[in-house]
């Protein structure tokens, strides 16, 4: 069977990022053109579920907005309902009903979702270029003071605790729909954790691969049994989230076992498209853009359900494209591609 169909050939304009909302049931694109009436770049775009705000700042050529400048913009009126200004770039942003959470490159900043907003707190963090901040309904988790550190804090109490998740500075992270689960990946990329956020113990550890690699993004399944990651190594690989701890945990303490005993490898493969944009990078090389450093953002991550993923990405070749789990008949778990399109194509 033909995993690859082709839904659309056309090719759209060269987008500067792409990222899901809240539940993964749309995601935003930001294009150089920007949207509606702008005429001007929309660097980041961020959805709150399926309402009529959206988080953006300027990017690309023509930036509609100057990068340390937030717009909470509804889309309802046609204008923006919130305006937020920083002394540097804005690089990360997460919306909820309840709040605004902004990642600059040394500090996150929590307002309440008010108009006009209301600023909550604000942490210090390790030099945080990548934007990485993840909000849930009580959680919000960033990277620590430290190198590899997660600073998890309590969105109600303002409790703060500390997991020092890597050795590393962090490059992906993410939580549970539910926020019972924190997944990280640190920069070499090679291994994948999981802890849990209720005790911040670490529930397991697998092998993304040998050599190290950029990692674009992590997600966990609705029900929290499975989770995907995708590197530029162009695969995007699923992996279970064990209820107890592995079978070769005890072993992964003896010392000097090859590591092939204790490390988890992926249950099933499958490759997306990251594009070349070394050709167009050469020619049009924006200023920085939110989480992407100026490179559009590749291989985000959405699950439908626990066997439908999408995987989105910008750029020249800005496209989504959908994978769905299934059981052989030997037992074993397959990803396989059923389908893609290129963004604003014709069809």
């Amino acid at each position: 069977m033909n995993t690859r169909q082709v839904i659309d050939e056309s090719v759209g304009p060269y987008s500067l990022s792409a990222s899901f909302n809240n539940d993964n049931t749309c995601f935003a694109v930001g294009l150089d053109t920007g949207f509606c009436d702008f005429n001007a770049g929309i660097g980041l775009v961020t959805m709150l579920g399926q309402s009529k705000y959206l988080a953006i700042t300027g990017g690309g050529r023509q930036p509609k907005f100057p990068q340390n400048k937030l717009v909470i913009w509804d889309d309802a009126k046609q204008k923006a309902a919130i305006t937020l200004e920083f002394r540097t770039s804005v690089l990360g942003v997460r919306l909820s009903k309840s709040h605004i959470v902004v990642a600059l490159l040394n500090s996150v900043h929590v307002f309440a979702f008010s108009i006009p907003p209301r600023k909550l707190s604000v942490f210090e963090t390790v030099d945080n270029p990548l934007g990485l901040v993840c909000l849930g309904e009580k959680l919000l988790a960033f990277p620590g003071r430290s190198l590899g550190q997660v600073q998890l804090v309590e969105l109600e109490t303002g409790n703060v605790s500390i997991i020092p998740a890597h050795a590393h500075p962090l490059r992906a992270m993410t939580l549970s729909s539910d926020g019972a689960l924190l997944a990280t990946a640190s920069k070499r990329g090679t291994m994948v954790r999981i802890y849990s956020t209720s005790n911040c113990t670490r529930i397991t550890e697998v092998r993304r691969g040998l050599d190290e690699a950029d990692v674009f993004s992590i997600a966990i399944s609705p029900s929290n049994t499975l989770f995907a990651v995708t590197s530029d190594k162009s695969t995007l690989h699923v992996f279970p989230v064990p209820k107890t701890e592995s079978k070769w945990g005890f072993l992964s303490k003896v010392p000097m076992l090859p590591g092939f005993f204790s490390d988890i490898y992926s249950s099933a493969t499958a490759h997306f498209e990251i594009g070349n944009e070394q050709s167009s990078e050469s020619a049009y090389n924006p200023p920085p853009l939110g989480n992407s450093l100026g490179k559009p953002s590749k291989g985000k991550i959405g699950w439908l359900d626990d066997r439908t993923i999408l995987v989105i990405g910008s750029g020249r070749d800005g496209r989504w494209e959908k994978f769905v789990l299934h059981e052989g008949d030997d037992g074993r778990l397959y990803c396989n591609r059923t389908g893609w399109k290129r963004y604003l194509g014709g069809g």
